[in-house]
């Protein structure tokens, strides 16, 4: 990381090649695209590569302080996704459909969908629907949410299966 820190391209391309998989790994997972994930591990390395002087030995190894990192970046491509889908939908319900691109079938049916699992949603007992919300909208793990919560991972893993369970119950019906 030093070398890193002091322009190595050598050692920033070793670096690289050692931990982009693990990187691109909880990229995928908590975006759900690999495409949209391989973006964010550019801009993650580009970040290690510019602020590799901020690393702290002390705090994390080189690998756990580019999971924060990518963790960062990620969480935050989800928001920007999430805000700008609220606001497309905000737009789409507040007025009348632009004359140029009226509302299909398939949109009626994605609002209509949406509006089922928001209502499923809202009939979970409070604690399983945060779960639910952290690890589905959050792209948080098990782990993360327990630590968040400061609950038990087994409780978190209990309280999401049981949601889960209740909302196919729900939408199935």
């Amino acid at each position: 990381m030093g070398r890193t820190a002091a322009g190595d391209r050598e050692a920033f391309a070793r670096m690289f090649d050692r931990h982009s998989p693990a990187v691109l790994g909880l990229l995928v997972r908590i975006l759900g695209s690999r495409s949209e994930a391989e973006e964010v591990l550019q801009e993650v390395f580009l970040q290690v590569w510019r602020q590799a002087g901020r690393y702290e030995p002390g705090r994390s190894s080189p690998r756990g302080w580019m999971l924060v990192l990518a963790r960062s970046r990620a969480l935050d491509t989800v928001r920007s996704r999430e805000a700008r889908h609220r606001r497309e939908v905000e737009v789409s319900t507040d007025g009348p459909p632009a004359a140029s691109s009226p509302v299909g079938t398939e949109g009626l049916e994605e609002r209509e969908r949406q509006e089922m699992v928001s209502s499923a949603l809202g009939l979970l007992p409070p604690d399983q629907r945060r779960c639910i919300e952290l690890a589905f909208f959050e792209g948080l793990t098990q782990s993360q949410i327990a630590s968040r919560l400061d609950a038990p991972l087994g409780t978190v893993k209990s309280r999401i299966h049981l949601g889960m369970s209740k909302l196919r119950q729900a939408l199935s019906s």
